[in-house]
């Protein structure tokens, strides 16, 4: 390939407003370009490292038996609806009429689409088990994108399902797909963190992430500093304090604009772990009411999996207002024949906290579980906070961003059940497939490979993910020089990008570089006057003088050493 005629070329300024280096340097080392919020195009550079991922990916694949499908992006609504998903992803989702009528919806991702293939196709129980993938472009509504590949509205996805005939089966099948993932993460010379999640609006039993640290992160892991535990955020369990003490008895105190944890702590001179913070979500099955201390957050995933179902919203004033509840003094006290009511357990172990009062501008101190109220339904809702310690060894926790590069999920018979997919075992009993769903962004993947693979020049991308395994150049404008340059780079064919251009070789060095081609080749009428030319290693910055007769067999000694 010559440079001259490649779509793409190197760019000198970050781009506007750019902070993440990974996102600049694919921009100005011309593998992407920005469309539109959310939106990027491939260019021919980008094209081939995502080709070169999806091999990779390919081979830890199919050495599990994964056969390779692919399914629409649009999909009927009616198979969404027949889930209850639609009613799960909210605005995210994207419907839309075709012309005659029928409601579609662009796949964020495939479950009852595998669902209705596997219906479609499984002949017997003796196909099973069954592990289809497919490298299929998603779209999501996001409502907060993020700068570069991280968080995007369309994406190219590998996602793969898996389909058992029972638990066990996917039991045992599940721990192989954890350590492929390892090893395609490995491969991809990214150093990941395996831990505990969420299964947010996918479903299931439960999930894993792996996690590459940096600060650039959107993702929280939580890690025991003696490495006996880790998990998102979202889930993590740890050590939660509470305050004992006599109960006093209760009162109503006047607390005017105190509509926040703030506000009200400022007011009351009280410790925010003296308050008590009322939350109400909208979900599919009615409002709930979520109470934790007032220096805690509520976990949404935590409520999600002991409600067993989403969390969709925040309720609305008006919603708060038909359950008889007043937005910004929302309490469980004295008002819980309307709506449900979940507290943490530190709430209810705690004495003599400050709730709101249902009324505007008033709260009630001293509150009491067991004498001023009752909540019969009592769990674990509140993420960690700073202070929290690890469970099984008493040790800190750290909290460490992170990018999530894959999630692997275990579905259970959930979809199978709702969609009613069964299958005749060998005994002729009805039984549900079980399933499992795996999934790695690969423009998400690619951002994390750079970050973790770049110095202040630029890109240094292993070789095997590499668009190209050679940079060539040539020093100089001798017929000599020219004629082997145009010899290797037919020779080389397609490892080869020759920097054809008239520019000097100071600009070709740093675009050589910045591009982050593993080995530069230098062809110059000095070397070749000995019957060598140069080649440079990206990774390492060595210089290695090589015997014209014997440049292939170094690139591939090289290329094959990282």
């Amino acid at each position: 390939m010559r440079y001259s005629k490649l779509l793409g070329k190197t760019i000198r300024e970050d781009p506007h407003g750019s902070t993440r280096e990974s996102y600049s340097l694919l921009i100005k080392g011309g593998y992407i370009r920005q469309m539109g919020h959310g939106l990027f195009s491939f260019l021919p550079l980008g094209v081939r490292v995502l080709k070169n991922l999806q091999n990779l990916i390919s081979e830890e694949v199919e050495k599990l038996g994964g056969q390779e499908v692919n399914v629409p992006l649009v999909s009927s609504a009616d198979i969404w609806h027949k889930s209850g998903r639609d009613q799960w992803m909210g605005k995210e989702l994207i419907h839309f009429i075709d012309r005659h009528g029928r409601e579609l919806v662009l796949s964020p991702t495939h479950e009852e689409t595998m669902v209705e293939l596997i219906r479609s196709s499984m002949s017997s129980y003796r196909d099973l088990p069954l592990l289809l993938y497919q490298f299929q472009i998603k779209f999501r509504d996001e409502e907060r994108t993020r700068e570069g590949l991280v968080r995007t509205k369309e994406f190219l996805m590998y996602d793969s399902y898996s389909f058992h005939r029972s638990g066990n089966d996917l039991n045992n099948f599940f721990p192989r797909v954890f350590t492929a993932f390892g090893k395609i993460f490995k491969r991809c010379n990214i150093e990941t963190i395996a831990a505990e999640a969420g299964v947010g609006f996918i479903g299931g039993e439960k999930s894993f992430e792996f996690l590459m640290p940096s600060g650039d992160g959107d993702n929280v892991v939580v890690l025991c500093k003696k490495g006996h535990y880790r998990a998102n955020r979202d889930i993590a369990v740890g050590s939660k304090k509470h305050m004992g003490g006599d109960p006093l008895a209760m009162e109503k105190v006047e607390t005017p604009c105190c509509v926040t944890m703030d506000k009200l702590s400022k007011y009351l001179n009280i410790d925010k772990h003296r308050l008590a913070k009322s939350v109400v979500y909208f979900t599919p099955v009615g409002l709930v009411m979520a109470v934790v201390l007032g220096d805690f957050e509520v976990g949404k995933e935590k409520l999600s999996r002991y409600l067993n179902t989403p969390v969709l919203r925040l309720a609305t004033n008006e919603e708060l207002a038909s359950a008889g509840l007043v937005p910004g003094y929302l309490s469980p006290v004295g008002n819980t024949d309307n709506i449900r009511v979940i507290a943490d357990d530190t709430v209810v172990k705690s004495a003599n906290l400050v709730f709101g009062a249902n009324e505007e501008n008033f709260h009630f101190i001293n509150v009491n579980h067991g004498c001023d109220y009752e909540i019969a339904e009592i769990a674990d809702i509140s993420l960690i906070n700073k202070e929290s310690s690890c469970l099984f060894c008493g040790a800190p926790l750290q909290e460490v961003p992170a990018i999530e590069v894959g999630h692997i999920f275990k579905l259970g018979n959930h979809y199978s059940r709702v969609m009613n997919l069964v299958f005749h075992d060998d005994k002729d009993r009805i039984s549900f497939p079980h399933m499992g769903c795996y999934g790695i962004g690969l423009g998400r993947l690619m951002d994390a490979i750079v970050e973790a693979n770049h110095d202040d020049r630029g890109i240094i991308w292993p070789p095997h993910l590499a668009p190209f395994q050679v940079f060539l150049m040539a020093i100089g404008k001798s017929l000599s020089v020219k004629k082997l340059v145009e010899e290797l780079h037919e020779e080389l064919g397609h490892i080869a990008l020759y920097d054809d251009r008239e520019d000097s070789p100071g600009v070709k060095f740093k675009d050589a570089d910045l591009i982050g081609i593993p080995l530069r080749l230098v062809v110059s009428a000095r070397h070749m006057s000995e019957g060598m030319v140069e080649i440079q290693e990206r990774r390492s910055g060595k210089i290695t003088l090589v015997p014209q007769e014997k440049i292939k067999e170094t690139i591939d000694s090289l290329i094959g050493k990282e």
